[in-house]
C-alpha cells in the first residue's frame, strides 16, 4: 500500500538504516554492498568525467594524450623535446688566398683571346668553339646569346691581371682595344676554367 504520511516515510526510512545492525550477518553484508558501491563509482565515474570532457573540448593542451596501450602519461613519459640550436656552434670557413695560379692566368687569357676573336662572316657557333675549351659547361650554353656584331674588341692589349685570388677561384683583368674584361676562372674536376665574365669601361 502506499504511503501517504511522513510518519509512514519516517518509518520505512528506520527500517532500511536499521536493517544491517539487527545482527552481524546483516552487518557483513551492508558492508561488503556498500564497499562494492564504493568501487563501482570510483571506476566507472572517472571515465564518465573523461569521455565527457573529450567530447566538449577534445583532449587539454596542458596534459598530452597517450597513445592507446601504453598507459597513461605519468605512467611512460615521453621523451623531452629539446629546441635546436639556432646559432652556429663554429664560425663559418673562410676563403683561402693563395697566390695566383698561373694556369688560370693563362687560361684567363686564352679564354679573353677567343672572345675577340670574331672576324667577319664567323658564325656563332664557330666562335663558340673557340671559347669551349676554356668555359665551364654551365656558363658556354648563356655566351650562346652573345651577338658577336656587338662585341667593341678585336685584340688584346695587355697582360691578365690577377685581382682576387682564391684556392679555387681566381679574378683577371685583361685590357682590350674596347672594354676592359674582368674574368672569373674556377678551378674545376677538368682543370680551371671561365665560370664568367663582364665588361668594364
Amino acid at each position: 500500500m502506499p504511503i501517504r504520511t511522513n510518519r509512514g516515510r519516517a518509518a520505512v526510512y528506520r527500517r532500511l538504516w536499521g536493517w544491517p545492525l539487527r545482527s552481524p550477518k546483516h552487518l557483513t553484508v551492508a558492508i561488503v554492498v556498500l564497499a562494492v558501491l564504493i568501487t563501482a563509482v570510483g571506476i566507472v565515474l572517472p571515465r564518465v568525467v573523461g569521455d565527457s570532457g573529450n567530447g566538449a573540448g577534445g583532449p587539454s593542451a596542458a596534459e598530452p594524450s597517450s597513445a592507446p596501450g601504453s598507459g597513461t602519461s605519468s605512467e611512460r613519459p615521453g621523451p623531452i623535446q629539446s629546441a635546436q640550436p639556432t646559432r652556429l656552434t663554429t664560425p663559418l670557413k673562410l676563403p683561402t688566398a693563395a697566390p695566383p695560379n698561373p694556369e688560370a692566368l693563362q687560361v684567363a687569357k686564352d679564354w679573353a683571346t677567343a672572345w675577340v676573336n670574331h672576324p667577319a662572316g664567323i658564325t656563332n657557333e664557330a666562335w663558340l668553339q673557340g671559347l669551349a675549351p676554356y668555359t665551364t659547361e654551365e656558363y658556354l650554353p648563356q655566351m650562346s646569346s652573345v651577338d658577336l656584331a656587338n662585341l667593341p674588341a678585336t685584340k688584346l692589349t695587355g697582360e691578365p691581371v690577377a685581382k682576387n685570388s682564391l684556392v679555387s677561384s681566381l679574378d683577371v683583368e685583361i685590357a682590350t682595344d674596347g672594354p676592359k674584361l674582368s674574368i672569373k676562372v674556377v678551378r674545376t674536376n677538368a682543370g680551371w676554367r671561365v665560370a664568367s665574365y663582364d665588361e668594364a669601361s
